[in-house]
């Protein structure tokens, strides 16, 4: 078996979660796509009656504020000078129509895969938390520290900003 032209890893670092919905950028699209962003949303505005709302939006202006913050892209010159189209599952599932050169279709069953990755670890901690709190109930307030503890560990890791630089010592 070949291995596949993107990895499901390299895919589901592009996932953001954006209005409530999984979404991917139009750029990170493209970019896996092997086109430019430009190329990319010409054949999309070619075949627009294939994207509702719920299957393509345009990001609003402190949307795209949010998502340039946390991406680190440029918001000077140089940088995206619009505001991003964001697909949703059904939106990209609908690029394979759009979209048939052997590499789209290659790279389209991978971001598939990603979402439903993506879907089955949250369903997996749905149901983790579920049962522990079942085993919280079941068992007295001696188990607490211990429970508060597991809680703590499934949290999504919370990213420290660290200031990169030379800091002085003052005496």
């Amino acid at each position: 078996m070949t291995p596949p032209i993107v990895a499901v890893d390299t895919v589901s670092g592009r996932i953001h979660l954006v209005r409530g919905q999984r979404v991917m950028l139009d750029a990170d699209l493209a970019e896996l796509y092997g086109v430019s962003t430009k190329v990319f949303n010409q054949a999309i505005k070619r075949n627009i009656e294939r994207f509702p709302a719920d299957f393509m939006f345009q990001l609003s202006a402190a949307e795209f504020e949010i998502l340039r913050g946390q991406l680190g892209t440029s918001s000077g010159w140089g940088g995206r000078r619009y505001r991003p189209y964001a697909f949703t599952e059904q939106g990209v599932a609908m690029l394979s129509s759009v979209l048939r050169s052997p590499r789209a279709v290659q790279v389209n069953i991978e971001i598939m895969r990603a979402f439903v990755r993506l879907r089955e670890m949250l369903q997996a901690n749905a149901e983790l938390a579920k049962k522990l709190a079942s085993l919280e109930k079941k068992y007295d307030a001696q188990f607490r520290v211990v429970f508060d503890a597991i809680r703590e560990l499934m949290a999504a890791p919370v990213k420290s900003t660290k200031r990169i630089g030379f800091r002085a010592e003052r005496p």
